[in-house]
């Protein structure tokens, strides 16, 4: 692994320990040229996934790039990290289950509007508005009412 600070490539492990849901194992590690410390995670990767985007580019899947747009979709909301990354690892989960290759971005986006609708009502909404390209108010409107009518159908399977 290679130093941040100084950019050897001879660095040590000094911990290893699991992280998380044990999903990961999270190494802390000093680099013997600078001393730097520093902190890595790994991650079992069952396969490389492709995401195919709109215009029809390929682009490997980023685990990281997803994990920063469902933050900015969170920011400033009472929501635990803990359970951030579970959702955003149940996500992944589910795009190395379908078995495929290459996946669409829609798709991907889906599932993150789905986990934050389950999350967080308002990151749900800024996420949405985004993804879906609101241009007038009458489109979160209609997300509002579609997330009120969800909690209703909820709220009356709790109470049966």
């Amino acid at each position: 692994m290679r130093c941040p600070y100084c950019g050897s490539f001879d660095t040590q492990v000094k911990d290893s320990r699991p992280a998380e849901d044990s999903s990961c194992i999270r190494r802390r590690r000093v680099c013997p040229t600078c001393g730097g410390r520093f902190t890595t995670f790994e991650r079992v990767q069952l396969r490389e996934i492709i995401v195919v985007k709109k215009s029809g580019k390929r682009a490997p899947f980023d685990r990281d790039k997803l994990t920063r747009s469902v933050e900015i979709a969170l920011r400033k909301r009472p929501v635990e990290p803990d359970r951030v990354e579970q959702m955003i690892s149940g996500i992944v989960r589910q795009l190395e289950s379908l078995g495929e290759a290459e996946i669409e971005s829609q798709r991907i986006g889906e599932l993150v509007i789905e986990g934050l609708r389950l999350l967080d009502a308002v990151a749900y909404v800024r996420f949405a508005s985004v993804y879906r390209d609101f241009r007038e108010a009458r489109d979160f409107n209609a997300l509002i009412d579609e997330l009120e009518s969800g909690a209703e159908t909820a709220d009356a399977a709790e109470d049966e």
